[in-house]
């Protein structure tokens, strides 16, 4: 395939940076009460041992607490820590009330790569690993951990110790570009009245949306005011319009309307936030806090940059990769070499969250393009541990389950030559069709001819009588596509008649 990409030198880290040996040594030190109780659950909970949780969510019940501070000289509380953290690095793997090791633990010694995306893994989940305050509110936290990014990239460009009051005035400006970058133009419907009763005193008006509760306080007030030129809309009070949002703007009311109370809680104080999420990002060995300043360490120095390289390259793809949607970064991903594409799809994931980055990828791969489906679980490869749980949920969708299979397979350590073999024959078929639908669409011909080497059926006509049996959407135009391109005109005609038999019902 043409790969037309600019070459672009290997960045080097920034000065002072120590190498990806000695940062290993440091994961390794920081995670090392993880990595105990990781092995020990792994030796202690394997197949036939305990249950190590009993309410499903993956939290370590009171006597496989118990027990394994016994057999570690630990509390149980330590214990507990341990066994969060080994799970946000994926040190351990919970499904249901059984715990197996995760594949970082299997290479723990002997894979510097492993430990590193390991404790990057854990320092990306620092918000989980340290519980926020319960006196504030959900959306306020959510604001915090959604800039401090933005703040971390200040401390890394800084390369020493930044003081907690400059941290909080880029903190502030930060959340408050994020409120301003909800602030939309509050549009609700004109009412049903006309001519003479659209002016007449006291008709009725729709209910004026309330401003949104976490904006600024002057762009509450000015939406307040009953003649201000715009206001902003919330939640179910009113509809938003927008680039995406697949709404028109509707008429906005031009009648004034009387200032709405303003919740209690808006103006939620952003220091205690602050001081939380620094203790946070020093709890998992990012950042080192106290006496009135932060400063990253060398391995939260090197998670920033490469956070920030990944960033860079996809700015400078072609396509703007990093700016799309799922769908339309698979499309632009889709003439890149296997490593370029996955180096683009590291760099997509870098710039948004997580658990947002894999809905929409599973999304991308529920819709009619397979070559999409196919690209998009390899984006979801890419994403590791953190998408194991939405992958799981599409078993059931017999469109994704052969994808959904293969990727946990994978995931749980199955070589991916051998990983086919999860597959029953139905699904193994209905897979095939399926690769073969992308391949007509996007590919060339001899291609196509080629993949009928990787059918799992012996002969051709075993393979045309079990296709037809399989039910796909696809199978009449794969089955057309094929004779067109094969060469052998025999196994061309019977290619032909089994399409027209799918075709007619037959």
């Amino acid at each position: 395939m043409n790969q037309r990409r600019s070459r672009r030198p290997a960045p080097r880290p920034p000065e002072g940076t120590p190498a990806p040996a000695e940062l290993a040594r440091m994961a390794r030190s920081g995670l090392a009460a993880a990595a105990r109780v990781a092995r020990w659950a792994d030796a202690a909970l394997g197949p036939g041992g305990d249950s190590a949780t009993t309410d499903g969510k993956a939290t370590l019940s009171d006597a496989t607490a118990e027990r394994a501070a016994r057999d570690l000289d630990l509390t149980p509380d330590q214990v507990r820590a341990d066994w969060d953290t080994a799970r946000l690095a994926g040190l351990i793997e919970v499904h249901g009330d059984t715990a197996r090791p995760g594949w970082r633990l299997r290479a723990w010694n002997r894979d510097d790569s492993a430990v590193l995306r390991g404790w990057v893994a854990l320092c990306d989940a620092w918000s989980l690993a340290y519980p926020e305050p319960e006196e504030y509110e959900a959306a306020a936290v959510a604001e915090v951990v959604t800039a401090m990014p933005q703040v971390l990239s200040f401390l890394q460009l800084s390369a020493g110790p930044v003081p907690v009051p400059q941290l909080l005035d880029l903190l502030q400006q930060r959340v408050t570009e994020l409120r301003t970058e909800r602030c939309e133009v509050d549009y609700v419907p004109q009412p049903e009245a006309s001519g003479a009763d659209a002016d007449r005193p006291g008709a009725p008006e729709s209910p004026a949306p309330w401003p949104d509760a976490s904006a600024p306080e002057a762009s509450r007030t000015e939406a307040a005011r009953p003649d201000a030129p715009r206001a902003h809309t919330s939640g179910a009070a009113g509809a938003r319009s927008g680039p995406g949002t697949g709404l028109r703007p509707r008429v906005p009311l031009q009648r004034p309307r009387p200032a709405p109370a303003v919740p209690a809680d808006a103006d939620a104080p952003l220091e205690p936030l602050l001081d939380w999420a620094l203790r946070a990002l020093a709890s998992v060995g990012a950042l080192t806090y106290g006496d009135g300043q932060a400063t990253l360490t060398p391995l939260g120095s090197w998670a920033v940059w490469v956070k920030l390289e990944q960033i860079c390259v996809a700015a400078q793809s072609p396509a703007g990769n990093i700016e799309q949607g799922a769908e339309d970064m698979l499309r632009g991903c889709a003439q890149l070499r296997p490593n370029a594409a996955r180096a683009e799809y590291r760099a997509w994931l870098a710039a948004r969250p997580v658990g947002s980055a894999v809905t929409e990828l599973i999304e991308a791969a529920r819709g009619e393009d397979a070559l999409l489906r196919g690209l998009a679980f390899e984006a979801l490869r890419v994403v590791g541990a953190p998408a194991e749980p939405e992958v799981r949920t599409v078993l059931d969708e017999p469109t994704l389950r052969p994808y959904a299979l293969l990727w946990l397979a994978e995931h749980d350590g199955a070589d991916p030559e051998d990983a086919h073999e999860v597959l029953t024959r139905e699904e193994a078929t209905w897979l095939w069709v399926d690769t073969a639908a992308a391949v007509a669409d996007h590919g060339e011909a001899p291609l196509l001819v080629r993949h009928l080497e990787s059918a799992v059926q012996p002969t051709v006509p075993a393979l045309l009588t079990e296709v037809r049996a399989v039910g796909h959407p696809r199978t009449v135009q794969v089955l057309v596509a094929l004779a067109a391109a094969h060469p052998d005109p025999a196994l061309a005609k019977a290619v032909r008649r089994a399409a027209f038999q799918v075709h007619t019902g037959g």
